[in-house]
């Protein structure tokens, strides 16, 4: 009220023919409830990222149940690893969207990624590929690759560790093959991916473990290959451009609902070939790069590159 008397100072109380002179310090003062309402979401993100944590933990009781004869717990350690890739997407965007995002709640986000992300698939890729293979197998060769497997397994987990704590510390991480800098490229594969790498390749073979020492062979080089990713400065797609507030997302809704439908239907090979396409994605960008570099000089910065996307 007073805003509105001091810009008109000749009026006094206001007539019953002008009823608006009071509504603009009435418009001012009506965004306090939505204030108040968003203070009450903040939790809203947390409980994505506890229910994250959770799944992660419960990875970890599957892994340790698991046996030869009962290697559906590495089946089910896997899915819960894939479900917890969901609301890890989903607990960002939504503080995002929400306008709730805080300090308490990116790091409860680290620390959950670092149990589901980095604890549970390391321990179910030394399950799977390596600690459960038939004990007929197990001459001296394969007790030293199974050696070798754990320490696969723990330098996965460093990776993993070191990629959250490189993304808490950087604030503008470029890649050492740049395309546009931004919001639109992770600087390394990001550590869901990497876990989702490794839950989707278990999921595929539905637990059932290795048995051929080939077999543990190539899976030992691809966990290492998948840590290495993570700490890289190789540039992956984050699908943060992608706009859900848009006026037509019909093509969106369209491959949303294709893409679930799929996963639904036929989700060991769905999800296999989207986490192998995704990883490939990486050194695609990174092999492209290097072929471009050697061609000619790289093309002049753009300007833009450093507003969000």
């Amino acid at each position: 009220m007073s805003e509105s008397s001091m810009g008109r100072p000749d009026m006094g109380q206001p007539s019953s023919g002008q009823p608006s002179t009071g509504q603009p310090a009435f418009d001012r003062r009506s965004p306090k409830p939505r204030r108040r309402l968003s203070k009450g979401m903040y939790i809203l993100p947390s409980l994505f990222t506890t229910a994250n944590m959770a799944l992660g933990y419960y990875a970890i009781l599957e892994v340790m149940h698991a046996t030869a004869a009962d290697y559906f717990h590495l089946n089910n350690a896997a899915k819960a690893i894939g479900f917890a890739v969901l609301f890890d997407g989903l607990d960002g965007r939504i503080a995002r969207m929400t306008g709730t995002s805080s300090d308490f709640g990116k790091e409860l986000d680290s620390l959950a990624d670092a149990i589901t992300f980095g604890v549970a698939p390391a321990m179910l890729a030394w399950s799977w590929g390596f600690n459960l293979m038939p004990t007929v197998l197990l001459t001296e060769w394969h007790i030293k690759l199974t050696q070798l497997g754990a320490i696969a397994s723990f330098l996965f987990l460093i990776a993993g560790a070191s990629r959250l704590a490189r993304f808490n510390i950087t604030n503008n991480p470029q890649p050492s093959n740049p395309g546009r800098p931004g919001k639109k490229y992770f600087v390394g594969m990001p550590i869901p991916a990497g876990a989702g790498v490794i839950a989707a390749v278990v999921h595929f073979e539905a637990g059932d473990p290795i048995v051929s020492w080939y077999t543990a062979l190539t899976w030992l080089a691809m966990v290492t290959t998948v840590g290495y990713l993570m700490v890289s400065t190789w540039r992956f797609y984050s699908f943060k451009d992608i706009d859900f507030r848009s006026s037509h997302p019909f093509r969106l809704i369209v491959f949303l609902a294709a893409l679930f439908a799929s996963i639904w239907f036929y989700s060991q090979q769905v999800l296999f070939g989207v986490a192998l396409l995704y990883m490939v994605s990486g050194v695609f960008w990174r092999v492209q790069w290097i072929f471009r570099r050697k061609s000619g000089p790289p093309p002049p910065p753009y300007k833009e590159a450093s507003q969000a996307s």
